[in-house]
């Protein structure tokens, strides 16, 4: 099967989400997964999950450094030292995106931004962690330029600790999906905070901000999917 990274695609047009499917055997494959991502969430809709829906954050101060590809600005860590724990089974922090506005809707409410903090297993199964934000005027007294030990675009070098991005309230969705991006592959696990994190403007301002909007997949169909809420 032809796994061509360089296929391009984008939000719109021809190479639009509604082809990507079309632009290469890899994507089509990814695409016959039937249960994608993103969703609307409700939380009314939603069963307690237990145990087995327990996810716990090993996050460490680490160092970054941030990429523009695909559509969006990346936060890639240098040595991968920060991890998450879900079912027995350790999957490292790969990757850190954004996509404004947000792709997945809570409760009928779509967030001007949403963190995907992206995690991968030593056979190459990916968990993705998405953080709903509101995006705030200045600078917030504990935002990520505040709680970075080192923030230098110029470098290309960020030491931050990704819990950062994570909201304060730890409550969130799990559910079985895909990647929102080509090949949209399954199933992944998917943790989405119920909590709005909050971005400043000033933090956002430092990027092309124009290179992130529009950059969210349309909803996908729920399928009747179980959508767990653990508090």
């Amino acid at each position: 099967m032809k796994r061509n990274l360089d296929v391009p695609w984008s939000y719109g047009g021809k190479n639009g989400p509604e082809y990507w499917h079309t632009l290469c055997d890899w994507y089509a494959q990814g695409a016959k997964f039937a249960y994608q991502s993103p969703i609307a969430i409700e939380t009314n809709d939603t069963v307690m999950g237990d145990k087995k829906h327990q996810l716990t954050f090993f996050y460490q101060v680490e160092r970054f450094t941030e990429k523009e590809f695909k559509n969006t600005i990346h936060f890639v860590p240098f040595d991968c030292q920060s991890y998450v724990v879900f079912a027995g089974e350790k999957y490292g922090l790969t990757d850190i995106h954004y996509h404004l506005p947000s792709e997945h809707i809570l409760d009928e409410q779509q967030a001007p931004l949403e963190i995907h903090l992206v995690h991968m297993k030593s056979d190459g199964t990916n968990l993705v962690v998405g953080v709903l934000c509101d995006i705030m005027p200045g600078i917030l007294p504990e935002g990520p330029l505040k709680k970075a030990q080192r923030w230098d675009l110029n470098e290309h070098i960020e030491i931050f600790n990704p819990e950062l991005f994570l909201p304060k309230q730890r409550s969130y969705f799990h559910y079985v999906g895909s990647l929102t991006t080509p090949p949209t592959k399954g199933p992944i696990n998917w943790f989405v905070f119920k909590a709005r994190h909050q971005l400043s403007r000033a933090f956002l301002s430092q990027f092309q901000e124009e290179i992130l909007k529009g950059n969210n997949r349309p909803l996908q169909d729920k399928k009747n999917r179980i959508v767990y809420f653990c508090e």
